[in-house]
């Protein structure tokens, strides 16, 4: 086709001149077109804004604005993207087609973008699935009670976002607001995070001092000294050492005035009769002495904000003068285990099984750096998880189960009902697809729905409840790095696969290597057991000798398990 003067006919096609059947499908056409784009909040041939009532539509709020409740949307906020003429363009440096995706914040419905609207007319095809009358809406879904059990929920039609864009969208909402700063004394802030850089309140050392027992010297031996203890650790300034004179000194004590070196006690020769003291070795100036400011100047960074104290920024913070730490209070989660098939002790039986995430989510969360409150057992009931919800103060709230559609699947019809945010509904992840993660209001807390399969629970924690107190905590992200895996890893067709591996030590100058781990299925826990990372699998898998990105436990396996029970 060169040109758009006058009908085309494509080789082989059935062309038949304009008339008036012709003229009611492009008036079909057209009205279909209208109808993809008032569904999308795009405006009409009236010039309508999109609403029905003519205020602009809420679908029409551009990507990053605030929206009626002053919140940000972090699902659509892409940091690498650039600046875009169209506000309705949602790009994503990752070419997942959940980049169409528009979740509504302010009902907590999925709704989706459709492409075919922005092309040319001859695309009806794909907007002609029982378009709506011009002008209405869909209907919003039936909202079950609290007290009774959720109704069915149809599930988004378009593809959850990828798990690397989910991880940002986690860290981005637990970075929403400066980080608050309490100061706490040295004995308790370890584990914390800090507010505020540390700056050195002094010299370190704040005076010279002796590095080890031995003799201070002036000037050049043999050195006179005079019998008697010397100079002791803790003690006032003595006086300036006279050149060609020697002093006993211990480790840490104040190096008086004028001194040229300290001589070790084993380098050393006392002659006692004569009063002189030798030197067995060369002596350099300056030797063993920690002249003052060695360490740092006072002022000086000394660790920067962000850093989790550990025992050492403890003992350095102690060594600079500090009394107390300014430190991000630690995230508090509420665990709510949901379930009426879970049982607290003794053996499965009935269709009963044992709760696994009950006992395992608390040291987890701990060891993320949350204050975890003892799990709550719900059971399946919307009511009870209703209550919960509206009453707790955490920061974080964390469910298990009940994230999918089935008839006692009461965490989407719950969330809805309090009109939650959305952050997050489903993840192109597995296990662990059906997690969630929501606002329950602009400023309350946030959830994460995970699912009951105790291994796709674990998914879940790591891919939205990690990088979302990470944020929250003001802790640094996890530095991604890559690793060679041994072994082909198969790969889910279309969504990322974390699996369980574990670190071996190169053999005969090979390279360290990490290697997959059987039981790896959604509701097996004996393979994280044993892992002390999950590799990040790419849709397709990956082949034995290739490098794979590896997401650290946090903390590694205290046994060394027997290749031969798990690989």
């Amino acid at each position: 086709m060169t040109g758009f003067d006058g009908p085309h006919r494509e080789p082989g096609s059935d062309f038949r001149p304009a008339g008036p059947a012709s003229e009611r499908a492009r008036e079909e056409e057209e009205r279909a077109v209208e109808q993809a784009l008032a569904l999308v909040g795009g405006s009409d041939r009236t010039g309508g804004a999109g609403g029905p009532d003519g205020r602009p539509s809420r679908r029409q709020d551009p990507r990053g604005h605030q929206d009626s409740r002053g919140h940000r949307d972090f699902r659509d906020e892409d940091p690498n993207a650039g600046p875009s003429s169209d506000p309705h363009a949602r790009r994503s440096t990752d070419s997942h087609p959940y980049d169409g995706r528009d979740d509504d914040p302010r009902d907590g419905r999925t709704t989706a973008t459709t492409t075919a609207a922005t092309t040319a007319a001859g695309t009806t095809a794909a907007t002609a699935t029982a378009p709506e009358p011009v002008g209405e809406q869909p209907p919003l879904p039936d909202r079950a009670s609290p007290g009774d059990p959720a109704k069915p929920r149809p599930r988004p039609t378009l593809p959850p976002p990828s798990w690397n864009r989910a991880r940002a969208i986690a860290a981005r909402a637990g970075r929403g607001g400066p980080p608050a700063t309490i100061r706490l004394p040295l004995d308790r802030a370890l584990g914390h995070v800090l507010a505020e850089a540390l700056g050195a309140l002094t010299d370190l050392p704040s005076f010279d001092t002796s590095a080890m027992d031995g003799w201070a010297v002036a000037g050049p031996g043999p050195w006179a000294f005079e019998a008697g203890a010397g100079l002791l650790a803790g003690r006032g300034p003595a006086a300036a050492l006279p050149d060609g004179t020697a002093v006993r000194i211990a480790t840490g004590a104040r190096v008086p005035p004028d001194t040229t070196a300290v001589i070790r006690s084993e380098h050393a020769h006392v002659d006692e009769a004569r009063g002189l003291l030798h030197a067995r070795r060369s002596v350099v100036t300056g030797q063993d002495i920690r002249p003052r400011g060695q360490e740092c100047r006072s002022g000086e960074q000394l660790v920067p904000a962000g850093t989790v104290v550990t025992p050492a920024v403890l003992g350095l913070a102690a060594a600079a003068g500090y009394d107390a730490l300014p430190v991000v209070p630690r995230p508090r989660v509420d665990v709510l285990v949901l379930g009426d098939e879970l049982l607290n002790a003794g053996l499965p039986h009935d269709g009963l099984i044992r709760d696994a995430l009950g006992p395992m989510l608390g040291p987890w969360l701990r060891a993320l750096g949350a204050e975890v409150s003892d799990p709550r057992r719900l059971g399946d009931d919307a009511g009870a998880l209703r209550s919960a919800l509206t009453s707790s103060d955490a920061d974080l709230i964390v469910t298990t189960g009940g994230t999918a559609a089935g008839p006692l699947d009461h965490v989407h019809p719950v969330l809805e009902a309090l009109g939650a945010e959305l952050l997050v509904d489903g993840v192109a992840v597995r296990p662990g697809h059906p997690m969630l993660l929501a606002r329950l209001s602009p400023d309350g807390p946030c959830l994460v729905g995970l699912p009951g399969n105790p291994l796709a629970a674990v998914s879940g924690l790591l891919t939205l409840a990690e990088p979302l107190l990470s944020g929250i905590a003001g802790r640094p992200a996890q530095d991604p790095y890559r690793a060679l895996v041994h072994a082909d890893v198969h790969g889910h067709p279309h969504d990322t696969r974390l699996v369980p591996v574990v670190h071996r030590p190169g053999r005969a100058g090979g390279r360290d290597h990490v290697a997959p781990l059987r039981y790896n299925g959604p509701a097996m826990l004996r393979g994280i057991a044993a892992a002390d990372g999950l590799a990040v699998v790419p849709p397709g898998g990956v082949r034995s000798g290739t490098e794979v990105e590896i997401l650290d436990l946090p903390w590694a396996p205290a046994t060394p398990w027997t290749e031969g029970c798990f690989t």
